[in-house]
């Protein structure tokens, strides 16, 4: 095989740690469901010791996920939680976070509420550079940890000119990538130093596994996270190691069909009278959308929108969907919906909610892959 860094996207996800068994020659990589590993004596092993350090099958995942973000070091963790805890944890005493302001719920509270009496967090709209600049100037953060597009309002970050602000400032960009996932944008290429994703989302794709993964070309930086990780104990399973390396062999297919279903959605759904916003970075009324063509390849399968009326009619519009699922996460062949007020996003304190827009009205859908006609007719008949 050529030089991998030259390869394509769909063969370095079908081939990057996917190579043949060197034992079996088994087309599959095997799962090395093993704790332990024997070692010839004290200290000589063949690279492996104890699972929750290394394993052959994460190995093969860490490649292929490098390879997808174009980094040179690749993590996995038990959830993209660990991850972000892992991050945090490696944050000298004393020093600050600077997030943006429409972000997981779960990082919200990560940063606000598990950390917050040990590390100061700010939020800041990073869509807004001279706020950015300005709030980076004031707090010197460490991390500057940016989601693009956001969740749940869609909004872009500029991630080249955001990553020119952090090397200034001297801060570590961090990027959650999980809404576009590899296939549509790599940030690292950007300008970012680190990427993180949820695997329990696109990259998995198949809502069977829940995971986390970073991304960089610093191996200072993957060497820390790698000693709290082993430290500390979040690591990823052998068999969801091998799951996560079964679905990136589709990733590709699957966010094309992704966009393709959602951009058919989110026309449908702008134009109609029920619907007072549509948030989707593929429509030409969202604000970002020049942005969005830039920097990215795709504009995925991720949409919010608000509907006219609050809470009652929401619960009843979610209530009469069929092909779409009630339910959290995102990012798999289902279709799903979601009420970010008072499921991802209960957390969120509500004066912050109330501003960045996370009302009673606003749903998100995470679209699916089945038969657009028959997604088209389920929020029709719904809305209706």
């Amino acid at each position: 095989m050529r030089n991998k860094k030259n390869l394509k996207f769909e063969t370095k996800a079908i081939h990057l740690g996917g190579e043949p068994d060197p034992v079996t020659g088994s087309i599959m990589p095997a799962i090395h469901q093993t704790s332990t590993y024997v070692q010839k004596s004290p200290g000589v092993h063949q690279g492996y010791e104890y699972t929750r350090s290394h394993n052959p099958t994460r190995t093969r995942l860490q490649e292929c996920l490098a390879g997808l973000e174009n980094a040179k070091y690749a993590l996995v963790a038990a959830s993209g939680m660990a991850i972000s805890t892992l991050i945090t944890l490696s944050i000298p005493k004393g020093r600050t976070i600077l997030c943006g302001d429409d972000v997981y719920g779960g990082t919200n509270r990560l940063f606000n509420k598990v950390f917050g009496a040990h590390y100061k967090t700010s939020f800041v709209d990073t869509t807004d550079l001279k706020q950015l600049e300005a709030s980076l100037k004031e707090i010197k953060p460490y991390i500057l940890w940016i989601e693009t597009p956001t969740n749940p309002m869609m909004k872009i970050s500029d991630i080249k000119k955001v990553s020119a602000l952090a090397k200034k400032y001297k801060a570590i960009l961090v990027v959650d990538n999980t809404f576009m996932s590899p296939y549509f944008q790599n940030p690292l290429d950007l300008g970012a130093d680190v990427v993180v994703h949820s695997m329990t989302k696109y990259i998995n794709g198949h809502s069977d596994v829940v995971g986390g993964c970073l991304m960089t070309n610093s191996k200072s930086f993957h060497d820390k996270i790698w000693t709290l990780q082993n430290s500390t104990g979040p690591s990823q399973s052998p068999f969801d190691s091998w799951l996560v390396l079964r679905g990136i062999k589709t990733l590709h297919l699957r966010m094309k069909a992704h966009e393709e279903n959602a951009k058919k959605v989110a026309k449908f759904l702008e134009g109609h009278k029920k619907i007072v916003n549509v948030y989707y970075p593929g429509l030409k009324s969202h604000p970002h959308h020049s942005l969005a063509k830039k920097q990215m390849n795709g504009f995925g399968g991720m949409l919010s929108i608000v509907l006219k009326g609050g809470l009652k009619q929401s619960k009843k519009f979610m209530a009469k969907l069929q092909v779409f699922k009630l339910a959290e996460s995102l990012g798999g062949i289902e279709s799903l919906v979601n009420h970010p007020a008072i499921m991802t996003h209960a957390s969120v304190p509500l004066e912050m909610r109330k501003k960045l827009g996370i009302s009673d009205s606003l749903i998100r859908l995470s679209v699916g892959v089945e038969h657009i006609d028959d997604i088209i007719a389920d929020l029709e008949n719904a809305l209706k």
